[in-house]
């Protein structure tokens, strides 16, 4: 698994938090900054998706 896959789902998740704070707190500024995580989140996850998949065609990915 690529660090950027990690990365992004972390930021995922941090984007979910920070939307249903701000959902809680009726924090428009604070749901349009977790939305923002949430959609870097998915791109950084599937850039890190195409790196895997380019290292399993070439044969470089270890089988942890």
């Amino acid at each position: 698994m690529d660090k950027n896959r990690v990365k992004g789902s972390a930021d995922q998740a941090k984007g979910a938090i920070k939307v249903a704070a701000g959902k809680l707190t009726g924090d428009a500024k604070l749901k349009a900054e977790g939305r923002a995580d949430k959609l870097k989140g998915k791109l950084e996850n599937a850039v890190g998706g195409a790196k895997d998949a380019v290292r399993r065609a070439t044969g470089k990915l270890n089988r942890a």
